[in-house]
């Protein structure tokens, strides 16, 4: 896959639009009763933002517990984000994982209408801040 242009800007860009593209997805989904792939991508959502954020930061890596660590001392710690913020990450992460490698995982539509509710209120303060921080 091609990159849209090589700099820096064109590739937070670039994060930007898989983290909403995301939210449509999801939202194709739920509508469509799929809510285990809905719990699936609003974790990608939530990762690619924060990729995104971490690329404005210079930190890179390609461990997704890291990242999450990362964002938790840079960010939740420093009271940049609320709490909630890192705590829903971690969250996202893990229902992410039990979808992908557990056994029998189900959750109920409420439940992933709801998570959905917050990935969507993540993306947008992420990308918020990323606007006034570039």
């Amino acid at each position: 896959m091609t990159l849209p242009g090589k700099d820096k800007t064109s590739l937070i860009n670039y994060r930007i639009d898989q983290a909403f593209e995301c939210i449509d997805e999801v939202e194709l989904l739920i509508r469509n009763e799929r809510l285990r792939l809905a719990v699936s991508r609003i974790y990608y959502g939530v990762f690619y933002i924060v990729t995104d954020l971490a690329l404005t930061q210079n930190f890179k890596t390609s461990i997704h517990r890291q990242l999450i660590g990362w964002f938790n001392k840079a960010f939740i710690r420093k009271g940049t984000f609320p709490v909630k913020y890192g705590k829903y990450f971690r969250d996202a992460f893990a229902r992410r994982s039990d979808v992908n490698y557990g056994d029998i995982v189900e959750y109920s539509f409420d439940e992933v209408q709801e998570w959905f509710s917050q990935m969507k209120d993540f993306i947008e303060t992420v990308k918020n801040y990323i606007d006034t921080s570039i």
